[in-house]
Order: structure tokens, then sequence, then C-alpha cells
């Protein structure tokens, strides 16, 4: 199957636009970049982004212009275990490169050996992200939710509190390569080392943190070929027998976008039928969704459905972790849901009250299961996982 025959379909769907044969979309609605070109972001003056050509200019917000000393000081700040409040962990404790900015854990772990109930979420083009975290629609840009981990008690990540932030400032005042950085970062500020400028260095480094080179990338223009199981898998991704598409259906692979050049900006969260507790639509308890926030029961169980880019390395899979495999999400998907026959979280989740519409029983055999996936893991990019400009900068200790 020709890229012309598989792909427009969905991405009509997705975008509104047409491939043409292997020419690529220019970025829903953004415009195609080239790797090479300047764009001038909003309120940012001359920032280079070097994007593949279907992806849109990120949105920036004007407080917080990108620049090259803010992303580098924004790099060594991600990797500084100095910043968390017993000096133990960075932002890059649970957000592994090689993971494609995720941890390899079910459920992360914070500074002070507090468990979370879900996992950390991947890095991977989260300039694009909608909403950032898996049930919260009122966290809209990096600068906000950064403040989550920093100073977030319940539970504790970073376990930056009143008690210590002026401490962990000190730190950072008594490492010698950051006088510079910071001035670099913030020329205007008259005080450049304070809480603000951390968090809007270290959102303007997540924003760089971009992967788009995969082989199905390459594919799409023209530069590579799929195998014949991974030609299969993709046509049963982006068509109706699958039904992936309807919630990983973008560029990015999932289903809340926005962009610089975004006029409307969409955030549905999905019950998936993972839980059902008792028969009573419940999800396990500090794990029940956008509810947790809404008390709606229409919101039970809502969680957003993460990107699939990079998906072969972010395992285990779901909010919490609880399946394992590639494999197993999609006997899940095709099972409409999971049962659990026994234990705390008994019930069956194919029948939970509140599943979305989306979800419902696929007729997917095993050789359809085994290239959707082939497909999946042309989505890797590794390029991204090794790309030393988004690695740790500090010398080896």
């Amino acid at each position: 199957m020709t890229t012309a025959q598989c792909i427009p379909t969905v991405l009509r769907r997705a975008c509104g636009s047409l491939l043409v044969g292997a020419a690529v979309l220019a970025g829903c609605g953004g415009g195609g970049v080239s790797v090479n070109d300047t764009v001038q972001a909003p309120g940012a003056g001359q920032w280079r982004w070097e994007l593949p050509a279907h992806f849109p200019v990120p949105k920036v917000p004007e407080s917080n212009p990108m620049s090259e000393a803010k992303v580098d000081l924004g790099r060594h700040l991600f990797y500084d275990r100095r910043l968390s409040g017993n000096g133990t962990q960075s932002c890059a404790s649970c957000h592994h490169q090689d993971k494609a900015f995720t941890d390899g854990l079910g459920t992360a772990i914070g500074s002070t050996g507090m468990a979370h109930p879900r996992g950390a979420q991947g890095l991977a083009n989260v300039a694009y992200h909608a909403t950032l975290t898996w049930a919260n629609p009122s966290l809209v840009t990096l600068e906000k939710q950064m403040e989550v981990p920093l100073f977030g008690d319940d539970p504790v990540e970073m376990g930056v509190n009143d008690h210590n932030r002026a401490e962990v400032l000190a730190r950072l005042h008594a490492e010698p390569v950051y006088a510079a950085k910071f001035a670099a970062a913030f020329p205007e500020a008259a005080q450049p080392m304070g809480w603000g400028q951390v968090i809007q260095a270290i959102a303007s480094f997540q924003r760089t943190l971009l992967s788009g080179h995969s082989r199905y990338d390459q594919y799409l223009q023209g530069k590579a070929q799929l195998t014949v199981p991974e030609t299969r898998g993709m046509a049963l991704f982006f068509g109706e027998k699958a039904e992936c598409f309807h919630c990983h259906g973008s560029f990015n692979f999932n289903d809340q976008i926005v962009h610089a050049a975004s006029r409307v900006v969409e955030t549905p969260f999905h019950n998936t039928g993972l839980y059902n507790l008792g028969g009573t639509g419940a999800f396990p308890e500090h794990n029940r969704g956008v509810f947790e926030l809404t008390a709606l029961v229409k919101d039970m169980g809502a969680f957003r459905a993460p990107s699939l880019r990079n998906v072969e390395v972010t395992a285990p899979y779901m909010h919490d972790g609880s399946v394992a495999t590639l494999e197993a999400v999609l006997d899940f998907y095709a099972d409409g849901g999971r049962r659990i026959a026994s234990g705390p979280y008994a019930g069956d989740g194919r029948l939970n009250p509140h599943k979305s519409e989306l979800i419902s029983l696929i007729d997917l055999n095993a050789q359809d299961k085994s290239d959707l996936v082939a497909f999946l893991k042309t989505l890797t990019d590794h390029d991204f996982l090794q790309n030393p400009r988004h690695s740790d900068p500090w010398p080896r200790r």
C-alpha cells in the first residue's frame, strides 16, 4: 500500500489537509518548516527551531521567549540534582533520555522515596501538548506545570518547600557556572537567579525536546521504506478496523495538540475501561482521573491519551504502568477493556458505564497484532534518544 493510499485518510480527519504521495502535511495548519529554517517564534525574536518538515511551529508564551542561553541554562538545571529539596534527584531522574524521557517504572518515585500513583510521562514533543499531565485539564503551560514537580507535596517529587527554598537557591548560587548562565539567559533581570527564572529556563529546554526523525517520518519523506508487516500495521492503525487513529491520529500520535497557529484546541480525556471496581464504574483511589478535580461522574477514569512516538521504549504502559508490553496493550484494546477476576481491583472494565464510546471490541487476530506492534516500533526516533543536545551536560560524578 502506498503513502497516498494509506495516510491521507486519517490525516484528512486529523488536520483537514491532504498528503500528496510522500510529501508531508504542512504541520496540521502550522506550516511546514525545514530543519534549516529560522523561525520567528511568538514574542521571541529570532530563534532557530530545528523542525521536521511536517511539524508546525510550537507555541511559545510571550512571557518566556526562546533563546539559546535560556535553553542551555534549562538543560543544566534539568540534570542538576541540587535542584531537589534533599539534593538527591533532578528532573532527569524521572525522565531518562534513552527512554524518551520516561523512567521505565510503572509509577514514579519522588526524591524522598514516596511512591506516586502514576507514571512519569514522556517529554518527547511536549511543546505540542495541549495539557501536560495525565488528568489535569487546567495545566496548559510548561511553566505552570513545572511548579507541580518542584513544589508539590502530595505526592512529593522534587521536594522543594517553604523551609528549603532559600537553601536550594543557595546551592545554585554556589555553583560557579550558573552566575554567567543566568545572566545570559535573563539579561534584563535585576536578580536573574530566582525560582521564576529556574522554571522558565527548564520549560524552554523542554520545548526543544523534539522527536520527528523516526523511520516512519523518514518513510513519509520518501527516505525510507517500511517492511510488509509494518505497512500492514500502518494500514490497520490508520484504518477503521483497529481505529487507533481516533485517539492517536495527529502528527504527534495523540489527540491533544497545540501549536503557534492553533485556533481551536481540543483537550479530550478518555476512560478506556482499565478498571471497573465491583461493577460500580469506579477506578482505584488516587487514580480516578479528571474526576478527582471535577467530582463529575462522567469524568471517572478519564485520562489523557499519551503520544505514541517512541512507544517502543516507554514501557510499562497506561497511567499506572499496569500493562507491561505493547502486545498486552493491543490485547487490552482488542478486548474493549480489561477484566480483573479477583483482588481489590476486581471488576470488568469492558462494562464500565463511563467508558469512552471509542473503546469497543475489535476483531484483531494474532497477525494483526504483530503487524501493529511492528508499525509502532517504526515510531522510535533513535536520533532523539541519543541527541547530545538533550543529554546531561555535567561532568560525570
